[in-house]
């Protein structure tokens, strides 16, 4: 038997299966339990946000006791070139406004990270569902696919717990980079004002927990779809692959 006849053999819609706890530690343990549930019909998602909102906002006390969000948004401005230009082109009341404006900015990011991330899974669902379901012949539903999001991207916890471990192990306020706050990936070693802006995105790109996630992703996809693993393979990473470059794009041109 094929391995798309045996994802495309679904229980009941709806029929009990593991609580929400469970499928949040089978993601990081069985990742396929937890997707096959969610192809059964157990959709629930709520868990898993307030789990990352937990994490969001951990972090955020910590770089608002040891960094400073004035810290932060300063180590911004400093790490941008153009950006660095445009404030001393500035005169002090525009300096002072455009300074109120990425304070709160920054804050309201940190604060409403839940419902960014609730809009975020929202859109890429979308665009996730029409890419697996159009393109590879995937019968996924909408609300699957959405809550695979909420489970694949559990991972980002960890990130955020190293980062978290950094900023108390003594990182210097001054070096602290919101962008890239966890030494996931070789950009986190890299000097941002000294490496090239298009070679120092993508070397924040290839992140391990990212890559992480993407597997988690690409496999949740493929379950939830009843589609062979590659092709969730192929529709998540040629997505991610497309962002990639056109943030590597981005940098060189406007960094």
């Amino acid at each position: 038997m094929s391995e798309l006849e045996v994802q495309s053999t679904a229980e009941p819609v709806g029929a009990a299966g593991l609580t929400q706890l469970q499928r949040i530690t089978n993601t990081f343990t069985a990742p396929s339990k937890t997707f096959e549930d969610i192809r059964r019909g157990n959709k629930s998602w709520w868990l898993p946000l307030i789990v990352m909102a937990l994490a969001g906002y951990l972090l955020f006390a910590a770089v608002s006791q040891k960094i400073g969000i004035q810290q932060t948004v300063d180590n911004q401005v400093r790490m941008n070139a153009r950006q660095q230009e445009q404030m001393a082109q500035a005169s002090p009341e525009q300096r002072e406004k455009a300074n109120q404006i990425a304070l709160a900015i920054t804050k309201g990011v940190f604060l409403g990270g839940p419902l960014i991330g609730l809009a975020a899974f929202a859109l890429l669902s979308l665009v996730m569902l029409a890419t697996i379901n159009f393109i590879f012949g995937g019968r996924a539903s909408y609300a699957s696919i959405f809550a695979v999001y909420y489970y694949a991207y559990l991972p980002s916890v960890v990130k955020v717990l190293l980062g978290v471990i950094v900023i108390y192990a003594g990182i210097t306020p001054e070096s602290f980079n919101i962008k890239n706050f966890a030494p996931t990936n070789i950009g986190a070693f890299l000097d941002p004002m000294e490496t090239n802006k298009a070679l120092y995105a993508l070397a924040t790109s290839f992140d391990a927990v990212t890559i992480w996630t993407l597997v988690l992703l690409s496999i949740g996809i493929a379950t939830v779809a009843g589609v062979k693993r590659s092709s969730g393979y192929i529709a998540v990473f040629g997505w991610w692959a497309l962002v990639v470059l056109v943030g590597a794009g981005t940098a060189l041109v406007f960094g």
